[in-house]
């Protein structure tokens, strides 16, 4: 029988946790195995109750009382995921010994994203500022070309980010607000100047326009087209736009 296609993606996108079963196999309990594995042991359980719904059978088993105390351990199935990812591992190994260069496997873990966003754009984190529970992250998209994206600190934690850290950020193409040049940015937003490369009308919705920033990438926005014509809009012609940090997400490779 074949995994469940969510386990499959979960094995090649998120190693460390699949990592956690073959600790438990070794320390044979999940207070062990969390140490082992540098988690919380709630991190831990969280984990292995992640992987058992996608598995749609258990991959570990629970005992109770005994000596110890109780202990873990990996069913069958839970087996034959662990000897799976032994041998993604070694797959892994040999794909990074035939890379040509390391932004190879960096572009490819980049094009393998999917999410509903329409602007999915590549950065570097080059400053974090503390806002109490949540920080303001600085990216730099290209040389000059920096946003800011508003996370929870507890995010910041959980996605490690620190100064250098290469993030994907994402941004709804409805979230952009375009304007003018020469109108004033609501304070505390994101605000970036670039051309109008597209219009793309629609007939019953918002009209698609596509923005090109000078050494960066090109941006998506869904904007009505009678505000497109108040604020004397076209193609070809310069544009702002703006967008809170708040509406930033952000993720990184895992």
């Amino acid at each position: 029988m074949s995994l469940p296609t969510l386990l499959t993606q979960h094995i090649v996108r998120r190693p460390q946790r699949i990592a956690l079963l073959q600790h438990i196999a070794e320390q044979g309990s999940i207070t062990r195995a969390a140490k082992s594995a540098g988690l919380s042991y709630k991190a831990a359980w969280d984990a292995i109750d992640e992987l058992n719904n996608l598995a749609q059978k258990p991959l570990v088993e629970r005992s109770v009382g005994g000596k110890g105390g109780g202990g873990a351990k990996l069913s069958a199935e839970g087996e034959r995921v662990l000897r799976l990812y032994l041998r993604l591992q070694a797959l892994q190994a040999q794909v990074l010994e035939a890379a040509e260069d390391a932004s190879d496997l960096d572009l490819l873990g980049r094009l393998m994203l999917r999410t509903s966003a329409r602007n999915q754009l590549h950065g570097k984190v080059v400053a974090i500022e503390g806002l109490g529970r949540n920080d303001l992250i600085s990216l730099e998209l290209a040389p000059g070309l920096v946003i800011q994206a508003q996370i929870t600190h507890d995010s910041t934690q959980r996605l490690e980010l620190l100064p250098d850290t290469e993030v994907v950020a994402l941004i709804k193409a409805g979230w952009l607000e375009l304007q003018a040049l020469g109108q004033p940015i609501t304070a505390g937003h994101n605000g970036l100047t670039g051309s109008i490369e597209q219009i793309l009308d629609a007939e019953d919705g918002p009209w698609e326009v596509r923005i090109s920033l000078p050494n960066g990438p090109t941006l998506c926005a869904l904007v009505e087209s009678s505000q497109l014509k108040a604020q004397g809009l076209a193609v070809n012609r310069p544009v702002q736009v703006q967008f809170s940090p708040s509406n930033v997400l952000l993720g990184t490779p895992l």
